[in-house]
Formats: C-alpha cells, structure tokens, sequence
C-alpha cells in the first residue's frame, strides 16, 4: 500500500538531503517538436491525462542544460512552504 505523503513533505528535498537522480527513459522528439512520456513512468509518477506539468530549466554558461517536469499541484506546494513563512514576516 502507497503511503500518502505528509502536506509538508516536499517531493525534490533541498541539497544535503537524501537525493536520487537517475536517467528513467530515453525520450525521442519528433518533428513537430512533441515526444511521449513512456506509459510506466506516467504510472509510477501518477500521471494522468489533463495533469499539468511545469517545465523547468536550469542554465550553465548561458546554455540550457538541464530540462525537469514537476507537476503543477508539487510546485506550488513547494512555492507555498518556501514564501509561506516570509508572506507572514511581511505582513
């Protein structure tokens, strides 16, 4: 059985923390600039058709050299933890 993960817990820890990054799948771009996201990483990700997904980039050198897909409702879960506690200071 799946755990559910606590609202605090965040999917993409800090550095210093417990990280794993691995290659997943090899994806293919076809002409008209589309690819497909294999079927059992849409499985293990709990990815379903009409879910949004935020495209992030990471740059080194002015180059492009890092593309990641979070899913929208993890990002802005992020996004609230991290200015949650300074919207409060401000206001």
């Amino acid at each position: 059985m799946k755990t559910r993960k606590k609202k605090t817990d965040v999917c993409c820890p800090p550095s210093g923390k417990t990280e794993r990054c691995r290659v997943e799948s090899i994806v293919t771009v076809d002409e008209r600039g589309q690819m497909v996201l294999p079927k059992e990483l849409r499985e293990k990700a709990g990815i379903k058709p009409g879910d949004k997904l935020a495209l992030t980039s990471w740059e080194k050198d002015g180059e492009v050299c890092c593309l990641t897909l979070i899913k929208v409702e993890e990002l802005v879960s992020m996004v609230k933890d991290r200015l949650g506690p300074i919207m409060k200071e401000i206001l």
